[in-house]
């Protein structure tokens, strides 16, 4: 049984201030085009509080049950939210989010497996890297005057290959301790 009280941490309650701001970035993207500095700043500002609340979580001993599933979740909510909304307002070709939400519903699958035979996966290197790629990739596309949007397929083929790059190091990894019994 869960004990809430136990749940209602400092990372746990940024990660649902970083939930609930999503909306207001979509609704600012869609506003703006997609070029704005208010855009930019929202999405900054959330991912900052993503590693805020991982600091805080590990530095202060805070880690819960309830924060091990719900921040990467909204991590996946927020990246997904981003790469749809600015294919929507043009910014963005339509591979870069089909790429990105194929990638986390295969991690998904993988996970369950995981589950199923309780074990987590911890994040590795790859894949903090794939974040800060893609984290600078939608920067870019935010300060892009509409003239060079047609760069955005180019700026995003690094962080989707280093996105790709680390599912399969992730799947790798699931093999191995699918293959070893664990």
């Amino acid at each position: 049984m869960i004990k809430w009280r136990e749940q209602l941490t400092v990372p746990n309650i940024l990660t649902m201030v970083r939930l609930a701001c999503i909306p207001w970035m979509a609704q600012e993207i869609y506003q703006s085009r997609g070029y704005s500095g208010l855009s930019a700043a929202l999405f900054l500002g959330i991912w900052f509080t993503d590693i805020l609340d991982g600091w805080i979580a590990r530095r202060f001993k805070q880690v819960s049950d309830l924060g091990k599933v719900l921040d990467p979740l909204v991590d996946k909510i927020f990246q997904l939210t981003t790469a749809i909304m600015m294919w929507v307002v043009g910014r963005l070709p339509l591979w870069v989010p089909i790429a990105m939400l194929a990638k986390e519903l295969l991690m998904v699958a993988g996970g369950i497996i995981l589950w199923k035979k309780q074990y987590v996966v911890s994040s590795k290197w790859y894949g903090k890297i794939t974040t800060v790629l893609i984290t600078m990739a939608f920067v870019v596309i935010f300060f892009l005057p509409e003239q060079y949007v047609w760069l955005s397929p180019y700026i995003f083929i690094l962080p989707i290959a280093m996105l790709y790059f680390s599912l399969f190091s992730y799947a790798a990894n699931v093999w191995r301790l699918w293959n070893s019994g664990v």
